[in-house]
């Protein structure tokens, strides 16, 4: 379904933010023969709803918003919609047509789109690839999950888009090159279940893609796409690591030696796994990777990490703290963990509850001597999970400052202190930007 097609209907845009705001406009200049926005949210107010938005389409609230829900001919959903909403449940069960921004979006620009998610890795993959594209002369606007609805990007001959498992889950046209970069459980509380989560990160694949390209290290990938064709990077035909000329690892393109490991400055063999990824994408794309090898090292030399993704925060004493703060699972967590193998290690864990199962994190720790504070709420189920590891030290404490303060006396010198939380940030926070100042100030007020 494209935008044009909503021409002479009855439309209903469910959610009042960003993504709301950009749908209500793009539609209204196509002419629906009705058009209503709905917000069933606590805080619809916190964004004015007024001028031209509301000239467009009034705004309805409460439970007055499911009936003009059901009476529309489409329903257009922000991502933030869950797909266990008893309302959107009810929806679907009554046979109304369910879409999104971002799927009317990709109905018309599709074959100029690279659309990249994953349970990890999506957010630094995609930032890759768009900053690699740009440094060989091939300009893209970069958008999607990163604050940017696909609805208001600029026309342009090539996108890249960072795309949640929201977003993918009501697409009904697949992007040019469809990109992957792991599959482990998460949201599955919005999804419905683990099988429902996957269905929807892997419906970016479901529609006539030109080129998948995938982790092809990622076990739980691997299994659900089975023979599917796919390049898989990390893989010794495509973008991988190996030992270089001087012995040391370099990223190659099949057998063919690009530049060292040490060039990337992120820490990380998931980051490994993300450059090849986005490697593999430009040779889809038909770039000669190996002749514009000097400006591609060039750019991965100067590219900068993501804010709150193992963030180094200098501190006096010879400690590195590490904001990871958007490590919300077990699983990224777990990375960030190797990230740091060989150092001396304290990880702070702990956030909202959601009932997430631990025993990842046990396994993966078995072996391994560190020490973990927990933080409320979960972190005290999360030490639990942990008890009777032979080298695993658990604390618990009241807050994250407290742990911070903790961390300062547990650690060795020349260790590290990350916050990897394996948890999400609502409810003792105002969001991740919060979590994250809170710990920088922490571990400043505790540096003398």
């Amino acid at each position: 379904m494209r935008l044009s097609d909503l021409r002479g209907r009855a439309v209903a845009v469910w959610g009042a933010g960003r993504e709301g705001r950009a749908a209500v406009t793009a539609i209204a200049a196509h002419g629906p023969a009705d058009l209503v926005a709905v917000d069933d949210s606590a805080n619809f107010l916190s964004l004015p709803w007024e001028g031209p938005l509301a000239e467009a389409a009034p705004l309805v609230t409460g439970e007055e918003g499911f009936a003009r829900l059901a009476a529309a001919d489409v329903v257009v959903r922000s991502p933030g919609v869950p797909q266990t909403h008893p309302w959107l449940v009810e929806l679907r069960r009554r046979g109304v047509t369910v879409t999104q921004g971002t799927a009317l979006w990709m109905a018309d620009h599709a074959a100029r789109t690279v659309g990249v998610t994953g349970s990890k890795g999506k957010s630094t993959t995609s930032s890759l690839i768009s900053h690699l594209l740009a440094a060989v002369g091939r300009p893209n606007v970069f958008g999607g999950n990163i604050g940017v609805p696909t609805l208001d990007l600029p026309e342009a001959e090539l996108y890249v888009l960072e795309l949640s498992s929201y977003q993918c889950s009501d697409l009904t046209d697949s992007p040019g090159v469809a990109v992957v970069t792991s599959l482990f459980p998460e949201h599955l509380d919005a999804h419905g279940g683990e099988r429902d989560y996957y269905r929807d990160k892997l419906n970016l694949l479901a529609h006539g893609p030109h080129t998948v390209v995938v982790n092809g290290t990622d076990p739980r990938l691997a299994r659900e796409l089975g023979d599917r064709a796919a390049v898989r990077a990390g893989l010794p035909d495509t973008a991988h690591v190996a030992d270089g000329p001087d012995g040391t690892p370099w990223f190659h393109l099949g057998d063919r030696p690009l530049f060292a490991r040490s060039v990337l400055p992120l820490v990380g063999r998931h980051n490994e796994g993300n450059l090849c990824v986005a490697l593999a994408v430009l040779d889809a794309l038909g770039v000669d990777v190996a002749a514009r090898v000097d400006a591609l090292a060039a750019a991965v030399a100067g590219f900068q990490g993501l804010a709150h993704r193992l963030t180094e925060i200098a501190d006096p004493s010879g400690l590195t703290f590490v904001d990871d703060t958007l490590a919300t699972s077990p699983y990224a967590a777990m990375h960030a963990i190797d990230a740091y193998e060989g150092r001396p290690l304290t990880v702070i864990v702990g956030g909202t509850d959601r009932g997430l199962d631990y025993a990842p994190l046990r396994e993966h720790l078995a072996e391994r001597e560190i020490t973990v504070v927990g933080i409320p709420d979960s972190g005290p189920r999360i030490v639990e999970a942990l008890s009777g590891l032979p080298e695993v030290r658990t604390e618990v404490v009241d807050d994250l400052a407290a742990a911070v303060r903790l961390a300062r006396e547990l650690t060795p010198a020349g260790g590290v202190v990350l916050l990897s939380p394996a948890a999400p940030s609502y409810g003792r926070f105002r969001n991740f930007e919060h979590r994250s100042e809170v710990f920088a100030q922490a571990v400043r007020d505790t540096a003398g």
